[in-house]
């Protein structure tokens, strides 16, 4: 009874934590976009013309409808993100300073307002193996992008497709021109939509498919192919590439060998940060290495 109650104690502090987090950002939101121009020169100018003029009301400007979705969600529901708050802050220091951007997460789940509110103004699309669920959520929230996924491997098959798949075994693996659904290394994922592939990727999630037991998908592939979009990168800059549960032996092997451990840049509770450059270095001819030396 007693750890029931705990249990419940710390999902609640959770829960209005996470909720006092999303003001918090809100906030912050509305003053980066007052203060933007807070240093400019012209802005100086401006104000002091605007003084010898009598100043207009004041308007009262509208919260953004997927915020105001959002505060609301988490306020009036008993769903707890599936990442501990500390995790959650990694993500959100980077969305801070890359949105708005092109954010794809691998899973659609009970965190999934909360990922799209942090990215607001741009693009953020989920994948997701259950398409009862993305009805589900669709008739919540119907706001969010997000597209069926099947996967084809078990998570049994884990060990024995990381020997079959790494660059000295399988090149094709490493291959980073033609579309990524027709590779021939056995981790690529074939049922891609056209909106995952047809996009370049600043920030993306991995916490999806199921891989708690033998016969799940596992996340061999998702983490493989998180990888070769960041390395397919055309735009300058790398792509920030998050992995969740990483306690667990798939997430950790894949996330060491296909988002390199050089490229590791933090790593919180069960959720790891990699930055991956792209492979696609203009007028060079020296190819970036698939992992650097460590």
């Amino acid at each position: 009874m007693k750890t029931m109650k705990s249990k419940i104690q710390s999902q609640d502090k959770l829960k209005y934590a996470l909720i006092g987090f999303l003001p918090i950002f809100l906030l912050f939101f509305v003053l980066r976009s007052s203060f933007s121009t807070a240093g400019d020169p012209r802005s100086a100018t401006a104000d002091s013309q605007r003084l010898n003029r009598t100043a207009p009301p004041l308007s009262c400007a509208k919260i953004p409808p997927s915020l105001a979705q959002t505060i609301v969600h988490y306020a009036a529901t008993n769903e707890t993100p599936q990442q501990t708050l500390k995790e959650i802050y990694v993500t959100a220091r980077v969305l801070e300073r890359r949105s708005p951007c092109n954010f794809l997460v691998f899973g659609l789940g009970r965190d999934s307002l909360m990922w799209s509110a942090l990215n607001h103004g741009g693009r953020t699309v989920f994948l997701e193996e259950d398409e009862e669920w993305i009805a589900a959520v669709r008739r919540r929230a119907p706001s969010l992008e997000s597209y069926h996924i099947v996967y084809t491997t078990k998570l049994h098959q884990g060990d024995a497709l990381l020997q079959s798949s790494t660059v000295a075994a399988a090149p094709a693996c490493a291959a980073i021109a033609g579309d990524m659904r027709s590779s021939r290394c056995p981790l690529a994922l074939a049922g891609l939509p056209d909106a995952a592939v047809g996009t370049e990727w600043d920030v993306i999630m991995v916490d999806a498919p199921t891989g708690y037991f033998a016969g799940a998908p596992g996340r061999m592939g998702a983490i493989y192919t998180a990888g070769m979009m960041a390395r397919r990168r055309k735009k300058a800059g790398e792509t920030d590439v998050f992995v969740h549960d990483v306690d667990r032996p798939v997430e950790d092997k894949y996330s060491r060998t296909f988002l390199c451990e050089g490229y590791l840049r933090q790593q919180e509770g069960r959720l790891r940060h990699f930055t991956i450059p792209s492979s696609r270095r203009a007028q060079r001819d020296i190819a970036t290495p698939f992992c650097p030396s460590t």
